[in-house]
């Protein structure tokens, strides 16, 4: 990533999370701010079904019942078929919402769009009033949910 686009997204921090509304790995349609009243975690990832992809969605699905004792949702958003997502999470037993993000248009709001067309491995921490409160540029797969979690529990206790 370049110097450009970690600023980019450094301008991103305590302002209101774009809106926006995505069609779930159950078909179901939802608005990102369905969730006000709750802190979300919004990551993009490039691709269902690849190594680094599986072992980011497989950390967060290990760390679920401690993430959601703080009032947190995951949400993984990527330029994937609701029906690539579906085949996923069954596979894996993933247990959160997973949005496709077909159109790229998510993906476009939050500037995680690569030159590939797929998704950035980027994480948007977004706190009860629907702000922004944290960007993950960086994300190491094997352990991202705890540095999600630990950042989490850092920002309740403000």
């Amino acid at each position: 990533m370049n110097k450009e686009d970690y600023m980019e997204y450094q301008e991103f921090l305590n302002k209101e999370a774009p809106d926006f509304i995505g069609i779930t790995d159950e078909g179901k349609t939802v608005k990102l701010s369905d969730f006000r009243g709750k802190y979300v975690v919004l990551y993009f990832y490039p691709k269902d079904n690849t190594p680094g992809c599986t072992k980011e969605a497989c950390n967060f699905r290990d760390n679920m019942d401690i993430i959601s004792s703080t009032d947190t949702v995951v949400i993984g958003v990527s330029t994937d078929s609701e029906n690539s997502h579906k085949k996923f999470k069954q596979k894996f037993n993933l247990n959160f919402t997973l949005i496709a993000d077909k159109d790229k248009n998510i993906s476009k709001l939050y500037n995680t769009l690569s030159i590939t067309g797929t998704s950035k491995r980027i994480t948007f921490l977004i706190d009860k009033n629907g702000i922004i409160k944290y960007v993950w540029d960086k994300v190491n797969v094997n352990n991202h949910a705890q540095e999600v979690l630990e950042k989490i529990k850092e920002i309740q206790t403000k």
